[in-house]
């Protein structure tokens, strides 16, 4: 497993985006709202939307429950700037791997680049809250302005939505976990669950010695071998509508469920 806890992003530079909007996808705005209904000063918010948009912020770096880069002010000074996110307890991570393990279209549509409303809603009701509501988004700087927030958090909150709009797992890394860590205990409890297979039982009265005589059909060929990737996962050629990496991970999964069958004792449950 590949360690993801840490994810740098390059700065997006001046008119990083054609397109001069903030968060195209309803999860990004849900994340400026959070922050802009907690703002106390409309001026800050400008400031920030302009340095967003002309290349005020330097490379985002985003680990466990942390946002962090490097701001430029008008004056060509450099301030280090952070917001925070509360992140999960392990508690809600299980709780929300419940949510995602029970549905297959929930991670198919997270590996996709997309957040599910069903997902967020399920997860509020199991008591995670996904999305930042309004004093979520904790901003630090160590510039002079006193305001909440000043103009390189607002900065860099609004350049993080582009983040979140291409990559939802950015979201859950600020919750707390990386892709390959969530992914990893899907995989576990996916095969954790695995029912155990009923064992053929011979009609009563049968002897054993003819029960096990008796001819078995022979079986169907197996299909073609995908080629194999260095990761040790299958080579799916490209498909219309098909992304590659949703078969990959279904495939992880269902390899781990195969594991957990092929290590039960004959006739264990």
């Amino acid at each position: 497993m590949s360690d993801d806890r840490v994810r740098g992003f390059p700065a997006f530079g001046r008119g990083g985006r054609r397109v001069r909007q903030f968060a195209a996808s309803w999860w990004g705005r849900a994340w400026v709202r959070a922050m802009e209904e907690t703002a106390l000063d409309g001026e800050q918010l400008r400031r920030g939307r302009r340095y967003a948009y002309t290349g005020h912020v330097g490379s985002i770096t985003v680990s466990p429950g942390r946002l962090a880069a490097p701001v430029y002010g008008d004056d060509g000074a450099t301030y280090t700037t952070v917001v925070y996110v509360e992140r999960l307890a392990d508690a809600g991570w299980e709780r929300l791997a419940d949510e995602v393990a029970g549905n297959a279209g929930y991670l198919a549509a997270l590996l996709d680049g997309e957040v599910p409303h069903d997902l967020v809603a399920a997860a509020d009701d199991a008591g995670v809250r996904l999305l930042p509501d309004l004093g979520d988004l904790q901003p630090e700087c160590d510039c002079a302005d006193f305001e909440f927030p000043c103009r390189h958090a607002a900065a860099l909150c609004y350049q993080a939505s582009w983040l979140l709009d291409t990559d939802p797992f950015v979201l859950l890394l600020l919750r707390g976990r990386g892709r390959s860590e969530l992914l990893a205990g899907l995989r576990r409890r996916g095969a954790s669950r695995t029912p155990a297979v009923p064992q053929p039982v011979a009609p009563a009265g049968v002897e054993a010695v003819a029960a096990y005589a008796a001819g078995v059909p022979p079986l169907p060929p197996p299909p073609p071998v995908a080629a194999v990737g260095p990761a040790g996962l299958p080579v799916f050629a490209p498909a219309a509508g098909v992304d590659p990496r949703v078969l990959r991970e279904a495939v992880a999964v269902a390899a781990g469920r195969a594991a957990a069958l092929a290590a039960r004792p004959a006739g264990g449950r």
